[in-house]
């Protein structure tokens, strides 16, 4: 016979199995976070020219920049891309490597992608994501640090 000690453990065991599964990992709670943060910028409709990122930084041609603002030396430049993810990563990358900075890591995802660069004095990442409910437009995120 099962003692009782022995079942109400088994018990409480499988409750405490269950509680963990299907539970987001934290690198998927701040992917949700971002992409959540990140809508707001699919609706903007005013543009920015100048940003304080560095001269000749990469910048494909269907991107539009709507904001920016600085974190201490930290620059943060929101905009969008009019086109599909798969052609802003190629687009990007391209640039990046044109404008003679080095990509140091790069991943690309269903519904995001980032490349991670260094150049200029600097260092950073520009992410990609897929968030506006269309095939043709989504978000572009800089973060650019001083080296």
């Amino acid at each position: 016979m099962v003692s009782r000690f022995a079942l109400g453990s088994l018990v409480v065991l499988l409750a405490v199995a269950a509680a963990g599964c299907g539970g987001k990992s934290a690198e998927e709670k701040a992917k949700a976070q971002a992409a959540e943060a990140s809508k707001p910028v699919c609706d903007m409709t005013q543009t920015i020219t100048a940003t304080k990122l560095p001269s000749g930084f990469p910048k494909p041609d269907a991107v539009t920049y709507h904001q920016q603002k600085q974190d201490g030396p930290t620059i943060l430049v929101d905009g969008t891309y009019a086109g599909s993810l798969d052609d802003a990563y190629s687009s990007y990358e391209q640039a990046v490597s044109a404008a003679n900075y080095q990509v140091t890591h790069k991943e690309k995802e269903k519904d995001d992608a980032e490349i991670n660069y260094s150049g200029d004095s600097t260092t950073g990442q520009i992410a990609l994501r897929d968030v506006c409910g269309s095939d043709n437009k989504l978000v572009v995120h800089i973060t650019n640090r001083p080296q």
